[in-house]
């Protein structure tokens, strides 16, 4: 009858709490297209894509056959510039609409 070995306990690092970088809590002005889908007030680019994916699922905007791709309605064709873009995309195409 073999004998179980002790499990090894994981040594455990104090816990600090995380800062989030300056440069990304940093409010930027949504250019006028943009404006239009999430607000004209500096906003955290964070913010930002958030506001945009409440659009878009309020506006059932993203692709019934595969959810990754989103379709561009009036308000976000002048942002992405086309008719759909994918998710990974997006933040790309709305990073220009950020200064």
């Amino acid at each position: 009858m073999a004998t179980a070995k002790p499990a090894a306990k994981k040594a455990t690092a104090a816990k600090t709490s995380r800062q989030p970088s300056a440069a990304f809590m940093k409010p930027l002005t949504p250019s006028a297209q943009l404006a239009a889908v999430v607000g004209a007030a500096p906003m955290p680019r964070t913010e930002v894509v958030k506001k945009l994916w409440d659009y878009i699922k309020a506006h059932k905007l993203q692709d019934t056959a595969n959810k990754r791709m989103i379709n561009a309605d009036a308000k976000l064709k002048p942002v992405f510039g086309k008719d759909q873009v994918s998710m990974f995309e997006m933040t790309k195409l709305v990073s220009a609409h950020l200064k």
